[in-house]
C-alpha cells in the first residue's frame, strides 16, 4: 500500500504540475536561461550549445537542499544510481546510464575543479573530499565524453566545482542534527581586494549511523585564492584537506534483513578504515588577444588509507595505502568569426602520473609485514576538438584522441604463503566524436552525437594482489565502445523547461569477476540503451516542481549470457520535489524517488531472486527570514518517511552462501539553521 500511495502521488505530481502551466511571459522563471557550464565541452560555454543532457546544481539550490554531503545532493538528479556496500558517503558508487555490475564508477568520471578524482585502484572516488559549503556547484553531464577526458567517461562526468571569492565580505556558517547522533557543522569566509579574491570553507560531520557498526565521521577544510595580474594573465590555488573514518557494516541475509535491517552482518563487527585526502591544484590563464588563449593546471591529489578486513577473504588483512596522482594538463583555445560563422578550436594535452603502495600486515597495530605492492601508472593523452557554427543556429563540432597508459607493477612476498610478480603493460586508446547541434525558437536546441568510449583497467584489475594466488594479469584489456545519442531541451514558457535525451551504448571487453572461478575477464559485449526525461517547471510564486523520469536497458549481447539483463540495472528510475511557497517566507518541499528492481550482482544467468524495487518520500519544511544585512535559512526534514526497509545493493554469492543485501537507511529526522553576514 506504501508503494501504491507513493506512486500514485509521484504521477499526480509530474503529470499535475506542468498542466497548470500558462503562456504567460512575465512569470517568474525557475528556469536558468543563458546558463554557462564548462565541462560539457571543458571550456566555458551556453549549457543550451552543448550537445549533451546536462543538469547543474548551484550554491543557492545546494544550500536550500538540505543535503550534507555531495551523495545526498545528486541523489534526486536525473538517471544518477546511487549505492553503497557500507552505507556512507565515502564509499558512494555511481551509476550513470545503467552499467551496474560491482563497479560502475569506473565508467563515470568524477572531477573537483577539473582534476580526477577517480582512484586507480578499484574504488569508488570519495566524495566527501570537500567540504559542502565550498562548492559553487555540481555539473552533470551525461553521455560520452571520452574524446575530451579520457579514460572513464562513457557514462558521463560529473565535475565539482568549488567557490571563487566575490565582491565585499561574505561569511557563512551553518549547523544541523538529525537521528542516530547526526550533527554536522559548516562555516566559511569569502571576498576580494582589488585583483585578489579569497574564499576559505571547512566542515565537521559525524553520526553514529542508522545500522549497528555504521560510525562515520568527516573533517576537511578548503580554499581558494586567485589573483588578476593584469588583464591577460591570472593566477589561482586552490586546495583542500580532509580526513574519513568509518565503520563497514557487511551485508546480510535476506532472513536477516526481515529480522532487523541495522545489524551487523556477524563477524564485520572489526571492520573499519580510515582515509586522509589532500588536493592542490594551480591554474594559469594567459589571453593572447586574436590569437586565443592558454590555460595551464596542476594537479597533486594524495590519499593515505589504513583498512582493517578482519571479516574478508583470506582473513585478517590489514592494509595501509599510499596513492598520490599527480598531473599536468595544458590547453590552448581559439575562438574566430567571420560574417555569421564562428568557430572554436580547442587542444590540449593530460599527463597524469599515479602512483600506488600497499604494504600488507598480519596485525591491526602494523608490526608484521606480510606483503609489499609497488604500482605506478602513466598516462598520456592528447586531444582536439573542433566546433563550427555552420550555419548562425546550426553547431557541428568534431573531436579526436590518442591516448597511451602504462602499469608497472611489483608485488613483494614476505611469507611463504603467496607468489611474486614484477610486470609491465601498456593499452593504447583512441577516440572520435561528432555532434550536430540545431538552435530553434526562444531556447530550444535538438542534438545528435557520436562518440567513441573506453577505459583502463583498475590496478587490481590488471594484477591481483590480495589472495594467495597473486598474478599481473596479462590477458585483461581495455573496456571500449560506441555511443549514440540524440537529444532536445524546450522551453515552452520561460517558466518551464522540458529535457529529453534518446541514448545506446556499445561495449565490448568490460571487465568483471567470474562468478564460477572469481578470476577477472573480459565479458562478452554488451548494449545499454536508454531515455531520460526532465521537466522543471515555476508558478509565479507559488511553487516550483522539477521531475525527472529515467529508462534503462543493459543487456549482454554474445556468449553463454546472451540476451540476458546485465545485474544491478534498473529499468525505471524516477524522481519527484515539489516546493511549495507560503506566507512569513515559509516553504514545503516533498520530495518523492522511485527505483526499479534488478537483479543482484553476479547473477550473469539471471537465475537468482531480485533486488526489490523500492518507493520513498522525504518531507522537508523551510523557513527564510528577512534580516538586513544577512541570509538566514532554517529546516527540518523527514527522509523515509513511510520506513520503506530496502537495499540498494545486493549480491548473488552463487552458491558460496546465501545471498547478501546491503540495508538502505530507514526513518530519519533532520534539522538545521545556516545564516550569512555581507556587506
Amino acid at each position: 500500500m506504501k508503494k501504491i500511495f507513493v506512486s500514485i502521488l509521484f504521477c499526480s505530481l509530474v503529470f499535475a504540475a506542468p498542466s497548470l502551466a500558462e503562456n504567460k511571459k512575465d512569470e517568474e522563471p525557475t528556469v536558468k536561461l543563458n546558463e554557462i557550464v564548462v565541462t560539457a565541452t571543458r571550456d566555458a560555454q551556453e549549457a543550451l550549445k552543448a550537445p549533451a543532457n546536462v543538469t547543474v546544481i548551484t550554491a543557492k539550490e545546494i544550500e536550500k537542499s538540505g543535503a550534507t554531503n555531495v551523495v545526498q545532493l545528486m541523489e534526486f538528479a536525473e538517471g544518477i544510481q546511487i549505492r553503497s556496500y557500507s552505507g556512507n558517503p565515502a564509499q558512494t558508487m555511481i551509476d550513470l546510464r545503467g552499467f551496474g555490475g560491482d563497479n560502475p564508477f569506473g565508467k563515470t568520471l568524477i572531477l573537483l575543479d577539473g582534476r580526477k578524482l577517480n582512484r586507480p585502484d578499484m574504488s569508488p572516488a570519495n566524495l566527501m573530499q570537500i567540504p559542502l559549503n565550498n562548492i559553487e556547484k555540481v555539473e552533470i553531464i551525461r553521455g560520452a565524453s571520452s574524446v575530451l577526458y579520457g579514460d572513464a567517461a562513457i557514462g558521463g562526468v560529473i565535475n565539482i566545482i568549488t567557490k571563487r571569492g566575490a565582491a565585499g565580505t561574505r561569511v557563512d556558517a551553518a549547523f544541523s542534527a538529525g537521528s542516530y547522533g547526526f550533527h554536522d557543522e559548516k562555516a566559511g569566509i569569502s571576498g576580494s581586494a582589488g585583483n585578489f579574491s579569497y574564499s576559505l570553507n571547512g566542515q565537521n560531520q559525524f553520526t553514529q549511523g542508522y545500522r549497528d557498526h555504521a560510525k562515520f565521521s568527516f573533517l576537511g577544510i578548503g580554499a581558494n585564492l586567485a589573483y588578476d595580474v593584469n588583464s591577460f594573465l591570472m593566477l589561482s590555488l586552490d586546495g583542500s584537506i580532509s580526513k574519513t573514518a568509518f565503520d563497514m557494516p557487511g551485508g546480510l541475509t535476506k532472513n536477516q534483513m526481515k529480522a532487523d535491517p541495522r545489524q551487523v552482518q556477524p563477524g564485520h563487527e572489526n571492520d573499519d578504515a580510515e582515509e586522509l585526502y589532500r588536493n592542490l591544484h594551480g591554474k594559469i590563464n594567459l589571453l593572447l588577444g586574436k590569437f586565443g588563449r592558454l590555460e595551464g593546471d596542476l594537479y597533486y591529489g594524495g590519499k593515505l588509507m589504513e583498512s582493517n578486513f578482519v571479516s574478508y577473504w583470506p582473513p585478517n588483512q590489514f592494509n595501509k595505502y599510499d596513492i598520490k596522482t599527480f598531473g599536468l594538463t595544458p590547453k590552448y583555445v581559439w575562438e574566430s568569426s567571420f560574417a555569421v560563422f564562428s568557430n572554436k578550436l580547442i587542444a590540449g594535452v593530460d599527463c597524469y602520473h599515479e602512483t600506488m603502495k600497499l604494504n600488507k600486515y598480519a596485525d591491526r597495530k602494523r608490526t608484521t609485514k606480510t606483503h609489499y605492492v609497488d604500482f605506478t601508472k602513466d598516462t598520456l593523452g592528447f586531444y582536439i576538438r573542433n566546433e563550427l557554427n555552420i550555419l548562425p543556429n546550426l553547431i557541428l563540432a568534431g573531436g579526436y584522441r590518442t591516448e597511451s597508459a602504462e602499469y608497472k607493477g611489483k608485488h613483494t612476498t614476505l611469507s611463504p604463503f603467496s607468489v611474486d610478480f614484477d610486470a609491465a603493460k601498456k593499452h593504447h586508446a583512441q577516440a572520435w566524436e561528432a555532434s550536430l547541434t540545431y538552435l530553434f525558437g526562444r531556447q530550444a536546441k535538438i542534438y545528435a552525437k557520436y562518440a567513441g568510449v573506453y577505459r583502463y583497467p583498475f590496478l587490481d584489475e590488471q594484477a591481483s594482489y590480495y589472495g594467495f594466488f597473486n598474478t599481473f594479469n596479462l590477458d585483461i584489456e581495455k573496456e571500449k565502445g560506441n555511443s549514440y545519442e540524440l537529444g532536445a531541451t524546450y522551453y515552452p514558457f520561460n517558466n518551464l523547461k522540458i529535457q529529453f535525451a534518446l541514448y545506446r551504448i556499445d561495449m565490448e571487453d568490460e571487465i568483471s569477476a567470474d562468478p564460477v572461478t572469481w578470476q577477472l575477464v573480459n565479458l562478452d559485449k554488451t548494449t545499454h540503451i536508454g531515455s531520460e526525461l526532465g521537466i522543471a517547471y515555476s508558478y509565479k510564486k507559488y511553487f516550483t516542481f522539477s521531475g525527472n523520469l529515467t529508462y534503462k536497458k543493459a543487456v549482454f549481447t554474445g556468449g553463454v549470457n546472451d540476451g540476458n539483463d546485465v545485474p544491478m540495472v534498473p529499468c525505471w528510475m524516477a524522481n519527484a520535489n515539489l516546493e511549495i511557497f507560503l506566507p512569513y517566507n515559509i516553504s514545503l518541499n516533498p520530495r518523492l524517488r522511485y527505483v526499479d528492481k534488478a537483479y543482484l550482482a553476479n547473477d550473469y544467468d539471471n537465475s537468482a531472486e531480485r533486488l526489490k524495487g523500492y518507493a520513498r518520500a522525504d518531507f522537508y519544511l523551510y523557513w527564510r527570514p528577512e534580516i538586513k544585512g544577512k541570509r538566514a535559512f532554517f529546516f527540518a526534514g523527514l527522509e523515509n518517511i513511510t520506513n520503506e526497509k530496502y537495499a540498494v545493493y545486493g549480491i548473488d554469492m552463487a552458491g558460496w552462501s546465501d545471498n547478501l543485501y546491503y540495508p538502505a537507511d530507514g526513518l530519519i529526522f533532520k534539522g538545521g539553521l545556516s545564516i550569512t553576514f555581507y556587506d
